[in-house]
């Protein structure tokens, strides 16, 4: 709202107008000390091996390997990364207060072919000197990838920008499953949903399995290209992780497709020979 070269008010009258300290308007946040962000690193990295460790777990997983740590930190780097552990108690993905949760769709439900069913989670993605946040909408029965987004932020706006464009691109699906995170229970999220058309169907509390292709997306994605990338900006990661979609989608050999690659198997089965366009760009 302050404008720095406006013509009349200087930034301390409009500071005063605004009833704000003038300082507020020069600070400029420090961000993540460079310790903490090796420590979100290699909790990234455990998390994947046992996305059952909690807070303590993970304190004394880091303790011994030498990091001198306490479950205070653990506990605030885990909640900034947006990774919550799975308890034998219903302890996990909380929705926002006063979001609207729904049953979980796919239990016994046969999924034999391209959008009948599409899935969608958000990870943590660790750059050279920060973070950002990757979303992904998969098509369960192909592992296609439809679309992704990145986001220096958790709201829920860059999910349904991801849902709107796998949409506009290859049409609606019967049933759309993600979490329990406030994101995914959000109005924008489900409010879409709805007006499409789409059956709503959202994990079991504690149950990791229950949208286990994705989470197996992201195993991959980071081993493969994540961590051995050191990127600076949001800009190189979202090249980085561009290119590796298209191999992803278009080249990589899938051991559930008898070695085909996701969006050959799409396009097969929607019996539509695949667009050019397509071929060059994912998201």
């Amino acid at each position: 709202m302050i404008e720095p070269d406006h013509p009349e008010l200087s930034i301390g009258q409009q500071c005063k107008l605004l009833s704000i300290a003038r300082s507020s308007f020069y600070y400029t946040p420090k961000g993540e000390t460079e310790l903490n962000l090796g420590l979100m690193r290699l909790i990234d990295e455990q998390f994947l091996e046992t996305p059952f460790f909690g807070v303590r777990q993970m304190t004394w997983h880091l303790r011994n390997d030498g990091h001198l740590v306490n479950e205070k930190r653990v506990r605030r780097l885990m909640r900034l990364m947006g990774l919550m552990p799975i308890y034998q108690k219903p302890n996990t993905s909380r929705p926002a207060k006063g979001h609207k949760t729904y049953p979980y769709l796919l239990r016994g439900l046969r999924v034999d072919r391209p959008n009948q069913v599409w899935c969608s989670d958000i990870t943590y993605l660790p750059m050279q000197r920060g973070f950002l946040y990757l979303v992904a909408i998969m098509d369960w029965h192909t592992r296609k990838v439809l679309a992704w987004r990145i986001s220096n932020t958790l709201e829920a706006d860059f999910c349904v920008e991801a849902l709107n464009e796998a949409v506009h691109k290859f049409g609606a699906p019967e049933i759309m499953n993600t979490d329990q995170g406030s994101q995914f229970t959000s109005f924008a999220w489900t409010d879409r949903l709805r007006r499409t058309g789409v059956r709503i169907s959202m994990d079991g509390k504690g149950r990791f399995l229950d949208n286990i292709f994705i989470e197996r997306l992201w195993r991959t994605l980071k081993y493969e290209c994540v961590y051995l990338h050191a990127w600076e900006t949001g800009s190189e990661t979202k090249t980085g992780i561009r290119k590796w979609m298209t191999f992803y989608n278009h080249k990589r050999p899938h051991s559930a497709l008898g070695g085909r690659p996701p969006a050959v198997v799409y396009w097969q089965r929607n019996n539509i020979k695949q667009p050019d366009q397509q071929v060059q760009r994912v998201a």
